[in-house]
């Protein structure tokens, strides 16, 4: 068991796409969709270098959400919606090969990623990544999904 509730644990780690959400320069919130990878303590996503915004805005400001609230983007395991609110860090160390400390992660979730490591160099620019590292803060749970019930908060030591 890692440092979440274990229904939160269980949709993090089966989870194939989240709702990430940062804060604009005004405070506006704009929801991205990322694949979290859970690793027992911390969520991680990775970004293109690219024209990614998302990096800049948490670089300006930490705070952030990410929600798992569609049962397709959870396959095998029982849905409860998930909403995690914490605080993100980008780690930008080397572009060229920080980000793969998340790859066992990665390919777990998508094994796809392994065809395309093969073709690293043929699509250099895609393997140009930055790591986005969350640190939950607060976790709400709708267990079985049901959002029409008050969901189970839990506040994370920090």
């Amino acid at each position: 068991m890692g440092a979440l509730p274990e229904a939160a644990e269980q949709v993090l780690r089966a989870a194939l796409v989240c709702e990430f959400t940062v804060l604009d320069a005004s405070g506006r919130p704009i929801t991205h969709p990322m694949i979290p990878l859970y690793d027992g303590e911390r969520i991680y996503m990775s970004s293109s270098v690219l024209f990614s915004r998302k990096l800049e805005h948490v670089r300006r400001d930490p705070r952030v959400c990410l929600s798992v609230t569609d049962p397709v983007a959870v396959p095998d395991v029982g849905f409860h919606r998930v909403t995690v609110q914490g605080d993100a860090v980008v780690r930008d160390e080397d572009p060229h090969t920080d980000w793969e400390r998340i790859l066992p992660l990665w390919i777990a979730k998508e094994p796809a990623v392994k065809e395309f490591l093969s073709k690293r160099f043929a699509l250099p620019l895609f393997f140009e990544r930055l790591v986005i590292e969350v640190t939950p803060r607060r976790v709400l749970v709708w267990e079985d999904g049901a959002s029409d019930r008050p969901p189970h908060v839990t506040e994370t030591v920090r």
